[in-house]
């Protein structure tokens, strides 16, 4: 592939060219406990993933504290809830983020997180975080993009609910602000998201239209719209993932356990495999079979001097005689040697 576009992150290449690079989200799946937040890391780190993100915000950080009614959660999984007691449960302390940093550290799995403002991002490259990634809902915060993007480190942004307009001026706020290394997700933001509303055909679009690194933010129940991603040239997968999916926290519905993110880790390289270049040459675990092909064999015993008729020779298996196409250019030549029934026709037996 010539000019793909690529991004580094750890020292990671990421392109269309490379496996897909599978980010475990750990969202709100600690579900107040370090000791699980710790142990979600390891088990990214089992299951073959790339890296483990986290969100970085407090509910103070993120929202107002009040009972407003456009301040209350309507419908979906979080109904009745205001914003302010979703985010004060939801958010990951930042006093843990250090031991969550050097855990995935010496477990030798990148790590990094989505800041929700100028703080979070303050805290995160004290961390010396290696990457940055804007959340779908902060999108649109411009100011934001372009104080992560002044860290000069690889941003990727989450395009859940942005139309084109808004994607375009992300990623303008982006370069404006220095960022250098931009990738950019589809996403859909329901938790969880029908398949149906991926429209995925939409990331071969987004690679056209915008020249970037495309991946895919992922919110749906199984790993097949992920998997699919990768055919339509996603560099990218971002999954939720918890130790539990009944583990009750306010993300765990909509995640993957263990198992899964090994089956989609697996599985989406098996995908990123199988795409390979245009070829219609016989392939290497084909050359075996090649004999078994169909070819022209005498069917009768002929002399000498014998003309060959449409009953003398037929298309059989295996291959070692003359391909199938040259049958009725043989009807009517004249044999120069006597032949037996279950020879290989060639050319070498006819009169000139």
């Amino acid at each position: 592939m010539t000019n793909t576009p690529s991004i580094h992150i750890a020292g990671r290449r990421i392109a269309q060219d490379e496996p897909p690079y599978i980010i475990a989200e750990l969202s709100a799946n600690h579900n107040g406990k370090l000791e699980t937040a710790l142990k979600i890391i390891e088990e990214a780190k089992k299951s073959g993933a790339d890296a483990v993100k986290l969100q970085t915000y407090t509910a103070d950080t993120i929202t107002l504290n009040s009972d407003a009614e456009e301040f209350r959660i309507k419908g979906g999984l979080w109904d009745g809830r205001t914003l302010y007691d979703l985010y004060e449960e939801a958010h990951m302390p930042w006093d843990w983020h250090k031991a969550l940093f050097d855990h995935a550290r010496k477990l030798a799995i990148t790590i990094f997180s989505s800041p929700f403002d100028n703080t979070a991002v303050d805290l995160l490259e004290d961390l010396n975080a290696p990457a940055y990634k804007i959340a779908s809902f902060e999108a649109v915060d411009l100011p934001l993009i372009k104080y992560v993007a002044s860290t000069g480190k690889p941003m990727i942004i989450s395009t859940g609910m942005a139309d084109a307009e808004e994607i375009a001026e992300a990623i303008e706020a982006a370069r404006e602000g220095g960022c250098k290394e931009l990738a950019i997700l589809h996403c859909v933001s329901g938790y969880p998201a029908p398949a149906a509303d991926y429209n995925l055909r939409t990331i071969t679009d987004m690679i056209e239209r915008f020249g970037l690194v495309t991946g895919l933010s992922d919110h749906t129940l199984d790993n097949t719209t992920a998997i699919t991603s990768v055919a339509l040239g996603a560099s990218i997968i971002e999954k939720h993932f918890t130790l539990d999916r009944s583990g009750g926290g306010p993300d765990d519905s909509f995640s993957l356990e263990p198992a899964e993110l090994t089956a989609l880790c697996r599985d989406s390289k098996t995908a990123w495999q199988t795409l390979g270049n245009v070829n219609y040459g016989r392939k290497s675990s084909e050359q075996g079979n090649a004999q078994f092909r169909r070819s022209l064999y005498f069917v009768k015993d002929m002399k000498a001097g014998d003309v060959i008729t449409e009953d003398a020779v037929r298309s059989v298996r295996p291959g070692f005689g003359l391909a199938p196409k040259y049958f009725e250019e043989l009807v009517g030549k004249r044999l120069k040697v006597d032949a037996s029934y279950g020879a290989p026709v060639n050319w070498s037996l006819f009169e000139e």
